[in-house]
């Protein structure tokens, strides 16, 4: 970890991207010990007093805000996946949220888009976002594109991100992320949380 890598409370927010259960089930056997590093996170900035923000697609029956040119929409349309009500839409349950946890549904890959995720962060006088997601070239790679040109700080979390191209995952939180943001482990993030 950088040595100027420290996390205050009153300024941080942990964003937790697409936790739900359709996206983890693509994780399989590696979706327990995701889980744990996710688990010991939260449990970590809620002891520190972080803004928890959970971020999730869902989509209205009959899906009208999926357009048909809309490539990766629309299949999740053609499969019903991500409508809200179903269980898979749901987040996960070993990371729901408490009572006074924010939940924000967009209606498109990023975080910003479609939302009122800035309103809450500029009233909670966030300025520094530690992220976690699936996936790492969906909500992560567009959340963090968007925040960066707002100028927030940032933080990935990167095995607490997953894609399922490896490889792709390996570019972004290596070559690319850094760039933008400091990447390091959950571990580093729940040792900066003490």
């Amino acid at each position: 970890m950088p040595a100027a890598f420290t996390l205050n409370g009153a300024s941080a927010a942990l964003l937790v991207m697409d936790y739900q259960n359709d996206m983890l089930s693509s994780l399989g056997e590696k979706q327990e010990a995701f889980l744990e590093r996710a688990v010991s996170i939260l449990n970590a900035a809620r002891e520190a007093h972080l803004t928890i923000i959970y971020v999730v697609v869902r989509f209205r029956d009959g899906y009208p805000e999926i357009s048909p040119r809309n490539r990766s929409f629309a299949a999740l349309r053609e499969a019903g996946r991500l409508r809200e009500g179903a269980p898979g839409a749901e987040i996960h349950a070993r990371v729901f949220p408490l009572p006074g946890e924010s939940v924000v549904t967009k209606r498109r890959v990023g975080a910003f888009s479609t939302t009122d995720l800035e309103t809450i962060l500029r009233a909670q006088g966030v300025r520094r976002l530690i992220l976690m997601g699936i996936a790492t070239s969906g909500v992560v790679l567009s959340t963090v594109r968007w925040a960066a040109d707002m100028d927030y700080e940032l933080v990935v979390v990167e095995d607490c991100c997953a894609d399922r191209d490896e490889e792709v995952h390996r570019v972004l939180t290596q070559k690319i992320f850094p760039r933008q943001a400091s990447v390091v482990s959950a571990q580093e993030v729940v040792e900066g949380l003490k």
